[in-house]
């Protein structure tokens, strides 16, 4: 990495800026994507117009491991008000020092709570995309996925217990395996994507970016949509 790039993601709180430049080829179509999908394309749960809703942002950081392409998870811990024990990016609410959630405050805010809650160093990544923004009605956050290589891979690990209870990478290989992938079925009625990696469910706004990102990049295998598991009534 060259020192103008490592500026560029230094920290949370300085400089921050997205750059395609060196990125390995495999993430192309993951770029592709990022520039041309459209909000509907990604959820049918979009921010409300009047403005309403919690700034957030989240990590999609994306690395290479044992068995090549991997993405970062964290699974939150089972305490929490909301999500609880629920699979995750890393993320959370855009602080004030983040900046305008217009601009970079979002870069700013992926970086930073990806350092509270796992240790990443953010000096390691690239940020190279963001995603339009959703929405998550059951919280009201107002959600920005921004797209991160993990150019110089750092030790990441649980920072806070009360916060997190692991933090783990998952082969995009299994993420595409037919055999891990299923339809949830909420007690509401509503059914989303799955999957059944690193012995944990992965499924909500979390799940549907994935195979949406899945999809749209072209990484996506035919899979039994009529796999059903069903949540629990406290999810």
């Amino acid at each position: 990495m060259t020192h103008s790039s490592r500026a560029q993601t230094g920290g949370p709180r300085g400089d921050v800026a997205l750059s395609k430049d060196g990125l390995p080829e495999w993430l192309g179509p993951v770029v592709r994507a990022a520039e041309t999908v459209q909000p509907l394309q990604l959820s049918r749960f979009l921010p409300p117009e009047n403005g309403a809703g919690r700034q957030s942002a989240v990590l999609i950081l994306f690395g290479t491991g044992e068995q090549g392409p991997e993405l970062l998870l964290m699974e939150r811990a089972g305490s929490l008000r909301s999500h609880a024990g629920q699979p995750s990016f890393p993320g959370g609410a855009l602080d004030p020092e983040d900046g305008d959630p217009k601009a970079d405050g979002a870069l700013r805010a992926a970086l930073r709570e990806a350092e509270e809650e796992t240790g990443l160093d953010p000096a390691g990544v690239q940020l190279f995309g963001v995603l339009p923004r959703l929405y998550i009605p059951v919280s009201k956050f107002v959600v920005t996925p921004v797209l991160g290589w993990w150019r110089e891979p750092t030790p990441v690990g649980v920072v806070d217990p009360n916060e997190t209870a692991r933090v783990f990478t998952v082969p995009v290989a299994d993420l595409t395996n037919p055999a891990n992938r299923a339809t949830t079925v909420h007690p509401s009625g509503h059914r989303g994507p799955a999957f059944l990696v690193e012995s944990t469910l992965v499924w909500g706004f979390t799940a549907g970016v994935i195979d949406r990102l899945l999809h749209y990049a072209g990484w996506e295998r035919s899979w039994d949509r009529e796999k059903l598991v069903p949540l629990d009534w406290r999810s």
